[in-house]
């Protein structure tokens, strides 16, 4: 028999111990010594040797929970209607729309003339562009003004790295044109043959270029139209609803700023909008003889003003709706007749309606206390049909057109659960929990009725509080399996988010940022003391910047959670933030802070999950990451790992995943990444001793 590959390792029954080379990083005359800082080498054998040993020890430790995996992975994926297509779209002359057929992985992208009663044509099928790929995905598409050419773009490794074909939709060819390693991002100018692009750094990945690119000629010959040589701005191009102008948005955490060009004439060149300015953050619509703008000017939660096309800097603006302390206006939709407003109150979000023409307006009712709606795909202006959406944690996504004028909404489509599903078997509740300096952070959570466990039910706390990304309670049908046997969900609307408008983001950042974690502790606290879950048998889940608050508050509070699933996690802080060659450091100094400066990197140090790790019992913990990860490196959660693995006092499970052909978003396909679901679902099952049959 011969040996296996040092890259292929058998099943490991002993964690394997990452070996200690010491790393010196000094900062403001302060030395860190980083023993795994070798991780941090891809190309590295001995790193992906380490890795798969990792995943080797990950298998044979979940070994008992194999068969249940699969029954979950068959439950989630027996709920889904496999034949499925999403509500049809007018724009221009088509409708479109996006089908899926039956065991296959991924969608086609259709569309019909006139009316969804014509004949189909099939534009793109992705289970044929995924062919010969472990990942794929389709990460944009865009018709061009005469309806007539399609670009699609591609990723095949999972880094967010795409390439941009042309496909005639008249003949079926395929153009020649391939525009490689660019963001994904961008938009057909109105003659029919430009389309403006946006490309990344090669090394930070950060969206820095727009060009413009011709049907038929060399990609090498397109010409580069702006470029953006602030490190903390990135770049991307769009269109206004109208269709007239092509945008050029430019955004950091803290400001933006837009260039403007008629998309008639899409060779002369981009003109300011409204320059950019500290602390100031804008958005760009365009509606018949006005430009509309979404901005925080004298606005802490934004209002809205209009400006004349020839008059567009910030003193030539005029309001239309002013700034309301209780209210957050997140966006607005324009339409020939009306005005729709999306804003949150009390950290719901309301649909209001106000006619150009004066009169009353009025606002959709939900009638839930816990919900998300959305805008949804509303291309057209002249219609007085609102598309929208609406979920909550017991209603599947369902899709509505709303008459402005007769006030009738329509029911288009709801997400189908198959199997026997019926909203009214589960309950949800809006809970409001006191932090440690009184504010009352609001938690979301959901559960089954008449579910009879041996006192209060094990609970699954998710949470993120970061980026001013609000966490909404939507549906999740997977979800499913942890609620039908007995777990409690509840999602904790912390601060970092922005639910409750402008200041509960703020007050979430920066040398505030650790509210988020003590919120979270806090919300966790209160379930306990409330009856809706047992002491031992709490558990928490976050990724992304969500990891790293499993991570902070793992080592604030270990006794606090049973178990923890942290997945893709921001957990090493500090050497990232230090790192501006690594995708979105410098573009984050507004979010975390500039550890250049003293104070940030002492604060950051002080709560950063990789530094604060000590010789202590934590919670049992899986850790899930993806070797092509663009947005946090593999290497936090996989130093973070060796890390715990040296210090930690007890013997609770520490398993690492790392997916070695995926990167921020997991595994592609419709069905394939519920394969990680079931698996974060089984590793809770069990540990909260929930039987497998």
């Amino acid at each position: 028999m011969t040996n296996p590959s040092p890259l292929v390792p058998t099943i490991l029954s002993d964690p394997p111990l990452a070996k200690i080379i010491p790393h010196q990083l000094e900062k403001h005359g302060q030395v860190r010594v980083d023993n795994y800082y070798w991780l941090n080498d891809r190309s590295n054998p001995e790193v992906i040797a380490y890795l798969q040993k990792e995943n080797a020890y990950a298998t044979a430790q979940s070994q008992h929970t194999v068969d249940f995996e699969r029954t979950i992975f068959e439950e989630i994926k027996g709920r889904i209607k496999q034949t499925d297509f999403s509500v049809p779209f007018k724009q221009g002359d088509y409708v479109y729309y996006v089908r899926y057929e039956e065991g296959k992985e991924y969608a086609l992208y259709c569309r019909k003339k006139g009316s969804i009663e014509s004949p189909e044509e099939i534009m793109i099928d992705g289970n044929e562009l995924a062919e010969g790929h472990e990942y794929f995905s389709l990460g944009n598409w865009m018709i061009s003004s005469g309806q007539d050419i399609l670009a699609y773009a591609i990723d095949t490794q999972g880094r967010r790295i795409y390439s941009v074909g042309f496909k005639n939709l008249t003949t079926g060819e395929i153009f020649s044109d391939v525009i490689s390693t660019v963001t994904g991002n961008m938009e057909w100018g109105n003659d029919n043959q430009t389309l403006f692009y946006a490309r990344q750094d090669p090394d930070t990945l950060r969206s820095f270029q727009i060009y413009r690119h011709v049907l038929g000629q060399e990609s090498n010959q397109d010409e580069l139209v702006f470029e953006e040589s602030d490190e903390t701005f990135s770049a991307y191009v769009t269109k206004t609803k109208s269709k007239q102008f092509l945008m050029i948005g430019l955004h950091q955490t803290v400001s933006s700023e837009y260039w403007y060009l008629h998309a008639d004439r899409p060779y002369e060149k981009f003109q300011v909008f409204c320059p950019r300015e500290r602390e100031h953050e804008y958005d760009v619509d365009h509606l018949g003889d006005h430009f509309y703008i979404r901005t925080n000017d004298q606005a802490k939660n934004f209002r809205l003003m209009k400006a004349d096309l020839s008059a567009t800097l910030k003193t030539q603006w005029q309001e239309v709706i002013p700034n309301r302390d209780e209210v957050f206006f997140e966006g607005f939709e324009l339409f020939r007749e009306y005005l729709v407003v999306e804003e949150r109150k009390e950290g719901l979000i309301h649909l209001r309606m106000l006619p150009h023409a004066g009169g009353q307006e009025h606002e959709l009712d939900f009638g839930e206390p816990a919900y998300y709606a959305a805008l949804g795909d509303n291309y057209e202006i002249d219609t007085p049909y609102l598309r929208f959406g609406y979920t909550s944690m017991t209603t599947p996504m369902t899709i509505y057109d709303y008459h402005m004028e007769t006030r009738e909404k329509v029911f288009l489509k709801q997400e189908e659960v198959l199997g026997n599903f019926q909203s009214s078997h589960y309950k949800t509740e809006r809970l409001l929990a006191p932090a440690s300096d009184g504010t009352l952070i609001p938690i979301s959570l959901v559960y089954r009725k008449g579910s009879s466990p041996n006192g209060p039910h094990p609970l699954l706390l998710y949470g993120y509080g970061s980026y001013g990304a609000s966490m909404d309670a939507s549906f999740s049908s997977a979800r499913l399996s942890l609620l039908d046997r007995g777990f409690v969900y509840a999602l904790a609307h912390i601060r970092g988010g922005e639910e409750l408008g402008r200041h509960w983001y703020e007050s979430g950042k920066l040398l505030q940022k650790k509210n988020t974690f003590t919120d979270f502790v806090a919300c966790g606290e209160f379930l306990i003391q409330q009856g809706y879950a047992h002491s031992q048998k709490m558990y928490a889940m976050g990724g992304s910047a969500g990891g790293l608050l499993m991570g902070a508050v793992m080592n604030m509070r270990p006794d606090l959670f049973h178990g923890m699933v942290a997945q893709v996690p921001f957990v090493d802080v500090v050497t990232t933030m230090l790192d501006s060659s690594i995708p979105l450091t410098t573009g984050e100094y507004d979010e975390w802070g500039n550890p250049d400066q003293r104070d940030y990197y002492d604060y950051m140090l002080s709560y950063s999950p990789y530094d604060n790790v000590t010789a202590a019992s934590y919670p049992n913990l899986l850790v899930t990451t993806g070797l092509h990860d663009s947005q946090v490196q593999y290497w936090e959660p996989a130093k973070w790992v060796a890390k715990l693995r040296a210090l930690k006092t007890d013997d609770h499970r520490l398993l690492l995943k790392t997916n070695m052909d995926a990167g921020h978003g997991g595994a592609s396909g419709r069905f394939k990444r519920y394969e990680e679901t079931s698996m974060v679902y089984a590793f809770l099952l069990d540990l909260a001793g929930v039987p497998q049959s």
